[in-house]
């Protein structure tokens, strides 16, 4: 998980920690006059419910973390759950190790397989010794969250791809395309799209010869063009007249020059080359997928600052897990000296955990 969607969470379990601490340190202190008698109990969680209108199921466990309730649901008593043993679920920790109060990370239920958290809040007597634990489930689609949209940071993404691709990288070759016959045919059209025709998103497949497209107009719904389809510039006809938005973060007149630059990484070499590309002019992310399956994310300004000699050496180093930046780009320009006839280095341990991480800037 990025630094930037761990802050979002954070923030969303702070807010949720404030609201919930107090309302199960309440209900845990009337627990505790009740202690023992589980009809007089499970009447208290029942009542409880109405005040926790986003609780999906309350419970009291004794001490060793065994149910001495049934659940109580809005469905009512699930009499069942009496006597289920709890304490070896990772909510208890906490609650275990001396944790007044607790809010699990977020799991997937067992029943529902939906995405769930677990708040637990110690019971003890007026001496302080333990009698119990107060346990509350929560769905994270009902919690009370203000639901801020998570920004996505636009600083420059690299993950490796298929390992399987990239062991092969040298072994491979690039085999025109019926685009790259015409690409700068293409990349006009796709302009033309871009700046009077609504189109906000394009991702241009080269090896495949097709493009995907988001309008404006249809935002939810993308269309697919085929070779012949992009060819053609009659193809513009099908999509309404559009000024291109203000809100654009890449200015009209650069968007042509992203385009061109993916020719040039296109043919850049016989085996790194680029393999897909896109563009959003409302993010202002160029994305980019090389032959070693290998993808970068970033702003369009800095995407248009690169030489191609640095393309080449991140080719390079996307193959084999090194990381790319400044300090890299000499040394990846270099590496072309490498002979292209054995396989690809495997990927460098230290950078293993990046091998995981998704993009979210383009489909």
């Amino acid at each position: 998980m990025s630094d930037a969607l761990q802050a979002a969470v954070a923030r969303q379990r702070m807010l949720l920690h404030g609201r919930l601490a107090d309302a199960l340190a309440r209900l845990a202190a009337a627990c505790r006059e009740a202690w023992g008698a589980r009809g007089d109990l499970e009447r208290l969680l029942g009542t409880a419910l109405q005040t926790l209108p986003y609780c999906k199921y309350l419970y009291l466990l004794d001490r060793e973390g065994h149910q001495v309730t049934a659940n109580l649901s809005r469905d009512g008593v699930l009499p069942e759950h009496f006597g289920r043993d709890r304490s070896r679920r990772p909510y208890l920790v906490e609650a275990l190790a001396g944790a007044p109060f607790s809010l699990s990370a977020a799991y997937l239920s067992r029943n529902q397989r939906r995405p769930s958290l677990t708040a637990v809040a110690r019971l003890t007597d007026a001496a302080g010794a333990l009698l119990g634990f107060l346990g509350a489930d929560f769905d994270l689609r009902d919690l009370p969250l203000t639901r801020e949209l998570y920004r996505q940071p636009d600083q420059w993404l690299q993950m490796k791809g298929d390992p399987a691709i990239r062991g092969g990288l040298f072994y491979q070759q690039r085999v025109d395309s019926l685009m790259d016959a015409r690409i700068d045919e293409v990349f006009d059209l796709v302009t033309e799209l871009v700046l009077a025709h609504g189109v906000f998103h394009a991702k241009l497949h080269f090896s495949s010869s097709r493009a995907t497209l988001w309008l404006f107009d249809d935002p939810y719904r993308y269309r697919v063009l085929d070779f012949e389809d992009l060819s053609n510039p009659g193809s513009c006809l099908a999509y309404p007249r559009r000024d291109y938005a203000d809100a654009a973060l890449i200015p009209a007149a650069q968007v042509s020059r992203v385009l061109r630059a993916f020719h040039e990484l296109r043919f850049m070499d016989e085996n790194i080359y680029l393999r897909a590309g896109s563009l959003n002019i409302m993010n202002g992310i160029v994305s980019l997928t090389f032959s070693c399956d290998g993808s970068h994310y970033l702003r369009w300004d800095e995407f248009l600052e690169k030489s191609l000699d640095f393309w080449i050496g991140a080719g390079v180093f996307c193959a084999v897990g090194a990381p790319v930046g400044d300090d890299a780009t000499e040394t990846a320009a270099g590496g072309l000296a490498a002979p292209h006839t054995g396989p690809c280095p495997e990927p460098a341990p230290h950078d293993s955990a990046s091998a995981g991480r998704e993009g979210t800037y383009s489909p």
